[in-house]
Parts: structure tokens; sequence; C-alpha cells
């Protein structure tokens, strides 16, 4: 039934689509308008048009609708399969990391080791292979 919908709903738009193209717009766009020798006036195939437009345009925001209430209803949510959750491995003891400082700052001592001067830094460009 859904999928039934859904090609009239196809159908419908690709109607609308071309009713909308036929009209004549300001600027004449691709408005296909009929001789008055012809079956139908360029008044009467513009009164037609307009009235297919509202009508096809109904259609298909009525079956948008019936369309999104049969999804919802047939995709509604079932229960949640747990056989594959696992549980987070719990850290080792062993390896607290770190120290933090006093403060609550875990950078606080590396702004205190740069402070005194106690990092290691190269005594000269010597070391550089591309200083020479």
């Amino acid at each position: 039934m859904f999928t039934f919908l859904l090609v009239v709903q196809a159908i419908i738009a690709a109607a609308l689509v071309t009713v909308i193209l036929m009209q004549r717009s300001e600027g004449g766009g691709l408005g296909v308008g009929g001789s008055p020798s012809g079956l139908m006036s360029a008044r009467g195939a513009a009164n037609f048009l307009t009235r297919s437009t509202t009508v096809l345009a109904t259609l298909f925001v009525s079956l948008s609708i019936v369309l999104a209430v049969i999804a919802s209803v047939q995709h509604a949510p079932g229960s949640i399969d747990t056989s594959l959750a696992k549980t987070a491995p719990a850290a080792p003891a062993g390896n607290a990391g770190p120290p933090i400082a006093a403060g609550g700052d875990p950078l606080a001592g590396a702004a205190q080791a740069v402070g005194n001067g106690s990092a290691s830094a190269p005594a000269s460009n010597e070391s550089v292979p591309l200083a020479n």
C-alpha cells in the first residue's frame, strides 16, 4: 500500500510540475497559450491550468500527510537490542597518571618547571644539522 501511494505521489508531482511550467507567467516562461481558433481560448487555458494546479497541489499535500502517517505507524520504534552492549573496562590501579598540583590545575607543574629553567634546552645550534 505504501509503495503504491508513493508511486501515485511521484506521478502527481510530475503532473504538478508540468502544469506549473505550462502556465504563462509575466515574463512568458514556458507558457503554452491556445489560439482563439482552437478548442480552447487563451483565457480558457489559463483558467483550466490554474484549476488543475490547485487540484494537483491539494492532492500532493494531502497524499504527503497520508504517507507521513503511514510511515510513522509502520516504522514505530520497537525494543532496543542490548545484546551487543559492552561495559567499559576499568582503568588499571597501578597507572594513576601524573600527579596534579594542589590547586587542581593539571598544568601548574609544567608552568613551574618552565619558570625555574629546569627544562632542558639545546646548548647551541651545533646539534642542528642545517646550522652549518
